[in-house]
């Protein structure tokens, strides 16, 4: 009888060293999973975080982009205004070419009304 309840009393022992020892696997196992959903919720939220990273960056480049676009359309609008310019200085330089040009043909009428004055005065003399 007494090695009966010794068996059992060992046999009770072992049962809750098992149930112990499945509870702690249990734990670890519980414990461990949690430390993988925070390393995946970490590794997630990196992720995230470089995805932001990432966007960031690109609205930066559009932003660049953008001013660079500024920039050629300021120089396209120079460039025009250069062109304004040289025009309206060429035509400055026809309008004196023409003035000139009128000069010499008043001075030429003017000759030729001298001639005309010179064949009267030979024509008068040869009366």
């Amino acid at each position: 009888e007494k090695r009966g309840r010794k068996r059992k009393r060992v046999g009770k022992e072992k049962e809750e060293e098992k149930k112990e020892d499945t509870e702690t696997e249990e734990d670890e196992e519980e414990e461990k999973e949690e430390e993988d959903r925070k390393d995946k919720n970490k590794v997630n939220q990196k992720d995230k975080d470089k995805e932001k990273d990432r966007e960031k960056e690109k609205e930066r480049e559009k932003e660049k982009e953008k001013e660079k676009e500024k920039e050629r359309e300021k120089e396209r609008e120079k460039e025009k205004e250069r062109q304004k310019e040289k025009e309206k200085e060429k035509e400055r330089e026809r309008e004196k070419e023409k003035e000139k040009e009128k000069e010499k043909e008043k001075e030429k009428e003017k000759e030729k009304e001298k001639e005309k004055e010179k064949e009267k005065e030979k024509e008068k003399e040869k009366e």
